[in-house]
């Protein structure tokens, strides 16, 4: 059974994600950049799953690349939702299913990837082991989570205020708290990028600020995707910060194979990694 912490989390997120009005949340720079080093269009053809797909949105871009088969599972209510935003999908390619991606049996396949979900479980660690369980031997796996590195400010700041927020109805969580609290972050990123462009002599001043390179990252989004952020920050039941250490204890891992794995933080705070599924048994 899932942890009710998950089910909380999934229950929260899902009363936003239907909510959006939009097919994506996310551009077509932002999914890539959380792709890679993979390349999307060398899955054309081919089988992909997500564990937990939200609204579609990161499954709306990967449909463009035209994988064979693109499939999903969700803990949170959101299949209509996503199914409309994937509309244009043959029926034969996509297939989504509401479930537990720790306990989810979709088979093997060339791609499994995760974006930002394993940080929100009861165990982590049970998520990743379900990333592999996904990948054929020989394919390829791909993560993101919020890192333990880089994140002092908000693990001291915000996560306090989590705690309390998570018990909140989601949209007064959203609209009564993220929303006003996330203004004055909104300006102060938006005001370092301009200081940086401008007065690029200062580049070291400007790096030792807080969230310097995540800040300067995504000072070009309007707004609206702010307070996106904002409420993901506050609505789930648990979140955790994820250590160098505890991920290259993963990609340990016996089922992956040596030589393969890749570990990048990105924007400062927050770890990309994956690599490939060993192809043989050691038997």
């Amino acid at each position: 059974m899932s942890e009710p912490a998950d089910l909380d989390t999934a229950a929260g997120f899902a009363r936003s994600w239907n909510s959006v009005g939009r097919p994506s949340v996310y551009s077509r720079e932002q999914f890539l950049d959380w792709l890679a080093p993979l390349e999307p269009g060398a899955f054309r053809g081919k089988s992909v799953v997500e564990l937990g797909f939200g609204n579609g949105s990161l499954l709306r871009h990967m449909a463009d690349y035209q994988p064979a088969r693109l499939l999903g599972v969700e803990l949170g209510d959101t299949l209509e939702t996503a199914r409309r935003n994937l509309a244009d999908v043959p029926a034969g390619v996509l297939e989504l299913r509401q479930g537990d991606l720790t306990q989810a049996a979709l088979g093997e396949h060339d791609l499994a990837y995760c974006i930002g979900v394993l940080h929100h479980l009861a165990e982590p660690e049970a998520g990743f082991r379900a990333v592999l369980r996904h990948t054929r031997p020989g394919g390829a796996f791909h993560c993101w989570v919020y890192a333990r590195e880089g994140n002092g400010w908000i693990v001291a700041l915000v996560e306090p205020l989590r705690r309390v927020a998570c018990r909140l109805p989601w949209w007064m969580t959203k609209y009564g708290l993220a929303l006003p609290l996330v203004l004055p972050y909104f300006l102060y990123a938006r005001a370092l990028d301009a200081l940086s462009r401008r007065m690029p002599a200062f580049e070291r001043l400007w790096g030792a600020l807080p969230l310097a390179a995540y800040s300067r990252w995504i000072a070009p989004r309007p707004l609206w995707f702010f307070h996106h952020v904002a409420f993901d920050q506050l609505v789930a039941r648990r979140t955790c910060y994820l250590r160098r250490s505890t991920i290259e204890a993963w990609l340990a891992h016996e089922e992956v194979e040596p030589g393969s794995s890749y570990l990048i933080l990105r924007n400062g705070n927050s770890w990309k990694f994956g690599g490939r599924r060993r192809a043989t048994s050691r038997a």
